[in-house]
């Protein structure tokens, strides 16, 4: 009996390998031919555009510089969070983990309406920054926050488990040695996590550049290449929609490459 049934097992596992082969395949041709068909449809007119279209590259130009404000801002803010998160147990630490992970979660339209209800005119925080003549909404600024709202968590959570693969077994040694515990982080914790920090900075600053719906709530002009893209489709339709997204598309590999080559670092570096 167990005999026959271990053949019966056996017998099932390529009907098994194959159905699993072709879901796959097909959860693959899904994810990649929209992507190729929007690349094959409108890349090379969208990199002639990108040279004729001012608008185009004052957008793609103000996503940039916005994404890597929003980017350090984060690592700055960030880093601390994600030592306390790796390195100490407290009352709260679910909680707290929680709070940072819940942008992640919620719609993002639904960030920039909060945003928009912390940071508007009517808002206490959004009138004192007001009345010292800082405006946030509609500015580049409102840009930053909705970024740095969205993206940061992500920075948070990879620096968390970058500086948690560091055993805090050398941090003790180098304080034996009569480092304070600032500056065993800085000449031991900080060099050992640096790819996993620098990899979870380029997710943040991709995932900024990539944010449409916090920042169409809060900032719909200056337009950044998503809004940009979005305003074209809604007004013009796909045809012109088209290069800019397609634009977009190919600049997504920059980042892709990045933490491409950072990991094939750390894999030719482990033992």
């Amino acid at each position: 009996m167990t005999g026959q049934t271990t053949g019966s097992a056996r017998g099932s596992q390529p009907w098994v390998a194959v159905i699993a082969a072709l879901a796959s395949s097909l959860l693959l041709l899904f994810l990649a031919a929209p992507i190729g068909q929007l690349i094959g449809a409108g890349g090379a007119e969208g990199v002639r555009q990108f040279s004729r279209d001012a608008e185009l590259r004052g957008a793609l130009l103000l996503t940039a510089l916005t994404a890597t404000t929003a980017t350090l801002l984060g690592v700055l803010g960030g880093t601390p969070l994600a030592y306390l998160l790796a390195r100490r147990e407290f009352r709260g630490r679910a909680v707290l983990s929680a709070v940072l992970d819940l942008p992640l979660l919620i719609p993002h339209p639904v960030a920039g309406i909060a945003l928009l209800l912390m940071l508007g005119r009517e808002s206490a925080v959004g009138g004192a920054l007001l009345a010292g003549g800082l405006r946030v909404v509609g500015t580049p600024l409102g840009i930053v926050a909705a970024m740095l709202f969205v993206a940061a968590p992500l920075f948070i959570s990879g620096a968390r488990e970058a500086f948690a693969k560091v055993d805090a077994r050398f941090e003790a040694v180098a304080r034996t040695l009569g480092d304070t515990p600032q500056r065993a982080f800085l000449r031991v914790t900080l060099p050992l996590s640096r790819r996993g920090l620098v990899a979870s900075a380029v997710v943040m600053w991709a995932r900024a550049v990539s944010e449409f719906g916090a920042i169409v709530v809060l900032t719909y002009n200056p337009k950044v290449a998503s809004v940009l893209s979005y305003d074209r489709f809604t007004s013009f339709g796909l045809r012109e929609a088209l290069p800019v997204a397609a634009v977009l598309a190919l600049l997504a590999l920059i980042p892709l490459t990045a933490l491409r080559t950072l990991r094939g670092a750390d894999d030719g570096a482990a033992p």
